[in-house]
Order: C-alpha cells, then sequence, then structure tokens
C-alpha cells in the first residue's frame, strides 16, 4: 500500500471506543463493578464496634459500678450547711450573766487559690496583714506557700475591726468565717468558779468544763444540692442539732464581787501570798459566793497562770489551828463527857504528853466550857478530847465532813489529809483537838460550821442552783447541843474574845480564829496561815462564812488581826445584801442614837 493511500484511509472516532463493546482474551463480555466495596464494611464494622462498647461500658458505669461516678458528682455539687450554735449562758441565782457567747469570726487562707491567683506576688498586702496579725510576713507566707492545702487558719476569734481590716484587703484565698467566742462580763471576780473554754468552746477549767457537755449544743444541718454557679437548687435533707442548755448557779454575783474585792485589799494590806474566802447558806447548803486571790482574767489568756487558775478554796487543805476546837467542845458534849455548864481545870496551863509539851498563853485556871473557846485554851480542848473515847472522836470528825468531799464537785475538789492510826497517842488526840494532825479546804470548813449554824444536820454544799444529788441532808449532832456552842463561840467577838474584830455592828456574830503554822520537813517553818470562821446572825442563822489568809508577810500574822477584820467587813456587806434585820440590840439602839446625834447637829 502506498504512502497516499494510507494517508487517504478513513480513522476510527476516538470516542467511540469508550462506548465500545469490549471483549477479553475468553471473548467474554466484563461484568459491573460492586455498589458496596469491602472498606465500606470495615468502616460500617468498626463504627459498630464502637458504638457497642460505648454501649457496654456505659451499662457498666451505670448498672454494675455507679458508686464511684455518684459519689463524684455529689462531692461538687452537695453541700452540707450549719447553722451557728452558740453555747449554753451560765448565770448567777438572780440570772445576772456570768458567761456568754458573742459572734465572731476567724481568718482563714486557701493556699490552692492563693497559688493559682498569684496572690503572694503583691507583697503589700501579705506585709500588712502580718502587721495587723502581729505575726512576722516571711512566717505568714512559709504557711499559705503550700498549694497541696486547701484550709489554713491564720487567726482565730479576731476583733471586728481586724475582721473589716482583712476583708478590705481583699487577698485572693484569704477569707473570713462565722464562728462564736466565749465572753465572762465578771472577769476575774468569778474566774475560780466559772473557768473559761478553748478557741473550739471546749471547757477547760471550772465549771465550763465540768458541764461541758451541757452547755454544748449541736448545730442544726442541711444538705444541700448547688448548680455551677453555686446557687442552691435542692435541699435533699435536714437534720435537726441539740439546744446547749444554761446553767445557773448559787452565786450571789453581788456578793461574789464584795468578797472578792475584800480578800483582793486583805492579800495587798497584809503582804499575803493568797487569800480564800467561802459563804455557805446554811439552810440550803448553797454556795451564795466563792473567791480566791490571786486570780486571772479569762477574757485575756495572757493572765491564765497555773498558780492563778487553781481553786485553791477547794483545792488547797491546810492545818486549821483554832478554828477546829469548837469541835472538841461538840464532842465532849455529845458523849457525855461534860454539860453546858461543866468547868475545865486548866492548871497549871500547861502539861507534858509524850516528851511533848502543851501549854496555854497563860495558866486560866478553872474555866467553863464557853471560857475554853472565847479564850482559845489549848489545855482546855485536850482535856475534852481526852474525855471521850477515841472512836467517837474519830467519828465526830468524819461525821461532820472533814475528811471526804464537800459535795459541791467542784474541779480538783480535796478531800482534806488525815492520817488515820491504830495507835493514836495522847498527845497526837490533844493536837488534833485544837488543828494540827489534820489538814481542810476553807469550803470543808465552812460546811462543819453551816452544820453547827443549822442545828446540826449536815448539808452537801452546791453550787448549781436546783442540782439533784445522792448526798442526803443528815443529822450528825443533836441541835441542843449545836445552838450551845453556837452561843458559846459568839463570846469571841465580843470583849475579851481572840476575834473582837470579826464583829459587824448590828448584829450577834458566832466564830472561831484560827492562826497554824506551816508544816514543813521535820516540823513546822515560820510561816503563817491565819483562819476566821463564822456564823451570823446568831439570833436567826443564815450564812456561815470561812476566811483565810496564807502565809501573811507583815508584821501582823495572827488570824484576830488578819481574817477577822476581812471576815467583818464582807459578813456585814454581804448580811445588808440579802436583807436580813440586825438583831443586836444594844448595838442597833446605839447605832440609831448615834444617827440621831448627827441628824441634830446638822
Amino acid at each position: 500500500m502506498t504512502v497516499s493511500a494510507i494517508l487517504q484511509k478513513p480513522r476510527r472516532p476516538k470516542g467511540n471506543r469508550r462506548n465500545a463493546p469490549s471483549k477479553n482474551k475468553a471473548g467474554k463480555k466484563p461484568t459491573a463493578p460492586s455498589l458496596v466495596q469491602w472498606r465500606f464494611w470495615v468502616v460500617l464494622g468498626g463504627v459498630i464496634l464502637v458504638f457497642a462498647c460505648l454501649a457496654v461500658r456505659a451499662a457498666f458505669i451505670q448498672v454494675i459500678q455507679p458508686d464511684r461516678l455518684i459519689e463524684q458528682g455529689d462531692n461538687r455539687t452537695i453541700r452540707v450547711r450549719d447553722n451557728a450554735s452558740y453555747r449554753g449562758l451560765i448565770t448567777d441565782r438572780h440570772g445576772q450573766q456570768l458567761a456568754v457567747s458573742v459572734p465572731a469570726q476567724a481568718i482563714y487562707a486557701d493556699p490552692k487559690i492563693i497559688s493559682e491567683k498569684g496572690a503572694l506576688a503583691d507583697r503589700r498586702r501579705w506585709m500588712a496583714l502580718a502587721e495587723v496579725l502581729e505575726v512576722d510576713v516571711d512566717k505568714l507566707i512559709a504557711r499559705v506557700d503550700n498549694p497541696a492545702q486547701r484550709f489554713v487558719y491564720l487567726q482565730r476569734q479576731v476583733t471586728p475591726a481586724m475582721a473589716t481590716f482583712v476583708k478590705k484587703l481583699n487577698i485572693d484565698g484569704v477569707y473570713l468565717r462565722e464562728e462564736s467566742k466565749r465572753y465572762y462580763p465578771s472577769g476575774e471576780v468569778s474566774s475560780h468558779i466559772i473557768g473559761f473554754t478553748d478557741v473550739d468552746d471546749n471547757g477547760l477549767e471550772g465549771i465550763e468544763r465540768l458541764y461541758n457537755d451541757w452547755l454544748t449544743g449541736t448545730p442544726d444541718k442541711r444538705k444541700i444540692r448547688r448548680d455551677a454557679k453555686g446557687r442552691q437548687i435542692e435541699i435533699i435533707e435536714q437534720e435537726a442539732g441539740k439546744k446547749a442548755k444554761d446553767l445557773k448557779l448559787t452565786i450571789d454575783q453581788r456578793i461574789q464581787a464584795l468578797a472578792y474585792r475584800e480578800i483582793k485589799e486583805a492579800t495587798m494590806l497584809y503582804q499575803a501570798t493568797s487569800a480564800s474566802v467561802v459563804i455557805v447558806d446554811v439552810h440550803t447548803g448553797e454556795i451564795i459566793a466563792l473567791a480566791n486571790t490571786p486570780s486571772y482574767n479569762p477574757n485575756n489568756r495572757d493572765t491564765v497562770k497555773s498558780f492563778r487558775v487553781r481553786n485553791r478554796a477547794v483545792t488547797d487543805a491546810f492545818e486549821p489551828g483554832s478554828s477546829l476546837k469548837p469541835l472538841a467542845v461538840l464532842a465532849a458534849l455529845e458523849f457525855g463527857s461534860v454539860q453546858k455548864d461543866s468547868l475545865v481545870d486548866t492548871s497549871p496551863g500547861w502539861a507534858r504528853m509524850g516528851g511533848s509539851r502543851i501549854q496555854d498563853p497563860r495558866n486560866f485556871g478553872e474555866i467553863s466550857l464557853t471560857e475554853i473557846i472565847k479564850r482559845s485554851s489549848n489545855m482546855g480542848t485536850s482535856k475534852l478530847a481526852l474525855s471521850v473515847r477515841k472512836e467517837f472522836l474519830m467519828d465526830m470528825y468524819y461525821n461532820m465532813g472533814l475528811m471526804s468531799d464537800t459535795g459541791s464537785n467542784m474541779i480538783g475538789e480535796s478531800s482534806g489529809i488525815f492520817h488515820e492510826r491504830n495507835r493514836w497517842s495522847k498527845f497526837e488526840l490533844s493536837t488534833l483537838s485544837f488543828g494540827y494532825g489534820i489538814s481542810v479546804t476553807a469550803a470543808q470548813l465552812a460546811r462543819m460550821y453551816a452544820t453547827i449554824a443549822n442545828g446540826g444536820i449536815k448539808m452537801p454544799l452546791k453550787i448549781i442552783q436546783d442540782m439533784q444529788t445522792n448526798d442526803l441532808p443528815e443529822r450528825v449532832i443533836s441541835e441542843e447541843n449545836a445552838m450551845a456552842v453556837l452561843e458559846m463561840m459568839e463570846t469571841v467577838t465580843q470583849s475579851g474574845g481572840s476575834g473582837t474584830k470579826a464583829a459587824v455592828p448590828g448584829y450577834r456574830v458566832a466564830g472561831k480564829t484560827g492562826t497554824s503554822r506551816k508544816a514543813v520537813a521535820g516540823g513546822y517553818g515560820e510561816e503563817y496561815v491565819n483562819i476566821f470562821a463564822g456564823i451570823a446572825p446568831v439570833s436567826n442563822p443564815q450564812i456561815a462564812v470561812v476566811v483565810l489568809i496564807n502565809e501573811p508577810g507583815g508584821d501582823k500574822y495572827y488570824a484576830g488581826d488578819t481574817a477577822a477584820p476581812t471576815f467583818s467587813a464582807i459578813v456585814s456587806g454581804a448580811l445588808h445584801m440579802l436583807n436580813i434585820p440586825p438583831d443586836d440590840v444594844n448595838t442597833v439602839d446605839a447605832s440609831v442614837t448615834m444617827e440621831r446625834e448627827l441628824h441634830a447637829a446638822r
């Protein structure tokens, strides 16, 4: 074929190739491609597997093990809110408040928030906070520089002014929290009775500790659910708390303040180490006043020292000396070895017993029982003690409550010190009759004198009004002998007696002085304990009072010069506050006459 022929030969259009049926090598027609490729099945299987795993996981979480996620959700949304709960009131017998709870605020920090907000970068604010808290700024920063912590107290029970200042500082992560603070309006006057609490409102001393459970309440609680913005959306449950209960004491705060003022002045005037006073209602056993020096202010913890906190009237035992002599006379009268009008021969004014000497200031000769008490005769009480059986004498001391607690249940109360023996020498019995060889507290001595004053019935002492006690009143001596000894003790405050400075104008007062040396290793030292225990008024006894001056340091170291005048000042004021009418007719007439003369002179 020539070239021209080839060039003139017509060509097949290219476009027809695509539509032209093709044949394979075997001459068969090819099939069309499948609509679902294998990749689709793989993807579909993967999707189904994922959803199946999610369904299984959801079923496992919600049906088999739902607690963990529920707990995590509740931790984010559920909160417990407490209503404020305040400690119960403590009041005196007339309702005057002695201990109250007042609102206060605490400063605390959240170190995690402080770290996240970078609050430590502004050192000026932290320096201002450290200055108002009176701490070193570096130590303050070190306390909050730990993001792992979420709560740190910076200071508790701050003043309102301090709380306002901290709020205005506006430090991120430093907040205020509501709490309560115990406040004592009477301060140091009643501190030994009331005691105090710690910053968490737990009682540490006195009535606050003794009746802590009674005074403490539990707050009302609400469990709520809140949303992401902190708003309350549901109250889940509510729980009512236990309301705190109040306490009413037997103390008369007016008389308490008077008694404390007088013994505080006496402590300074006589340069004494300490002093105590106890006033008891003889008919009920209620403690009307109980005070000690040195004292402390429970509102200022800087004054709370161990030697100041001790309630010496119930914790410290002393040898009472001659203030116990009326008991020897009572023992002899009860035993029947003497009568009210009997005479006792004290000649020659001294006696030697077992190598030791007992003596009076001078030879009183033959004297009556009244003279024995009035002149405070050691020889007289010794002979009376030796005139009764030893067992009877010991029982008298036990029955009058000198070797047991008083029933008040106050913190740290002592039962006294007494060494019981199988064999007693005459000298030991003699010294016991005038207050040596036995140690008692001021509260025990007040109970003994109250027993004499109410006609021989021993009453448990009470500090809580309307308090139920297992100790019942008990007659321990006859009313006749009790009244006889009471009249004998009245001569002590009259002319020629050892306690004339204890007399109270307008009132008949009975009592007994007691001056004893303090025991030291190997004998007795040069330090004294001065006691005056008395009852007023004699015609209708109402109160028994014990005043104790410990270790007077001045020139006056006899009870008639220290404890007696203090007793007079306290009893005079107490009788007027209790509205007890005068019973000494002669003194009343003289005072009325003097008052009329003064008015006439004006």
